[in-house]
């Protein structure tokens, strides 16, 4: 670590940066910092100089962001978010607090989860933000690298399975929201509801498969393995939504969890149909970083999600 050359950088410089890069102008940047805007003018170009490059440049709508400041932005707001967690008093005081937090969530956590707690959120921090990211296979480093506060998804509750499938690192703690088991939606007036619903007639369809994780075999996969068997996979996609739309007109079968495809059956006019096999649920988990748990802004977020989603359970 160079410690001489970390002592000539101005933090002040950063946050302006930082509100700079949201702004996208001289004068706003001003406003938000209670700053003159010759002041706003004289750190930026004190900024262009320390890193090399003119950061902004001029357009008719403003000012727009250069190559290496879009590059720069991530890591910007990354330390800024950490410079506050030091500032943070030691108990935390959702009513007055403007912290943000950075939370990365499998898609299917929206319509289901979200609504059980996150108005008591803001009702009880009216000025607090929260950041959502998409769950993806480096979820679990940018928790570890302080990029992210928490994290929600899907994960086998069985340690054998999740060997397979999803396997935290050991230093990311986790919590159970709750259960939930598969099920399966196709198209009003599929061929296949004229028929017995049974394993033979689910594995002669053509499947809709999600990717997650970064991993397109599910332990639906697995399992289905261990009998001999192996899904027609028609198509893998990125989200759950898109998953449930190709339904609506293809005779293709989608399987995910029960309380997300009663959702989309009534949203998209689908049929729901049993998973014609004995299969483990899995279970909604929050994921944070070991070090952040005691961390009060946290800790905070998490009593709330774990208060207002007990009925699920």
């Amino acid at each position: 670590m160079n410690i001489e050359k970390l002592a000539r950088i101005d933090l002040n410089l950063l946050v302006c940066l930082k509100v700079l890069s949201e702004e996208l102008s001289v004068t706003r940047t001003a406003q938000r910092l209670f700053l003159s805007q010759s002041a706003v003018s004289k750190s930026l170009a004190k900024l262009r100089e320390q890193f090399s490059d003119p950061l902004f440049i001029r357009s008719s709508h403003g000012l727009r962001a250069t190559p290496k400041m879009l590059f720069l932005k991530p890591k910007l707001d990354i330390l800024v978010n950490q410079l506050e967690l030091i500032t943070q008093p030691e108990q935390f005081s959702p009513q007055t607090s403007e912290y943000r937090f950075h939370i990365a969530a499998v898609e299917s956590v929206y319509p289901l989860i979200l609504p059980h707690f996150l108005p008591a959120i803001f009702s009880q921090g009216p000025n607090l933000n929260i950041s959502t990211h998409t769950w993806s296979e480096q979820t679990f480093k940018q928790l570890q690298l302080g990029e992210l506060d928490l994290g929600i998804t899907g994960k086998d509750i069985d340690i054998h399975d999740a060997k397979l499938t999803m396997q935290p690192p050991s230093d990311i703690c986790e919590q159970e929201v709750y259960r939930d088991t598969q099920m399966c939606v196709v198209r009003k007036n599929h061929p296949v509801l004229n028929q017995t619903w049974n394993l033979e007639s689910y594995l002669a369809l053509r499947h809709v498969q999600v990717r997650c994780d970064g991993n397109d075999r599910w332990l639906l996969d697995y399992r289905l393995a261990d009998l001999g068997h192996e899904r027609d996979i028609a198509i893998t996609v990125p989200d759950f939504n898109s998953a449930a739309s190709l339904c609506t007109y293809t005779d293709f079968v989608f399987t995910a969890p029960s309380h997300f495809t009663h959702l989309v059956a009534r949203q998209m006019d689908l049929v729901v149909l049993p998973l014609p096999l004995q299969f483990p649920p899995m279970a909604y988990t929050l994921f944070w970083h070991r070090d952040r748990e005691n961390d009060p802004a946290l800790t905070w977020l998490r009593q709330i999600i774990q208060r207002k989603t007990l009925h699920l359970r």
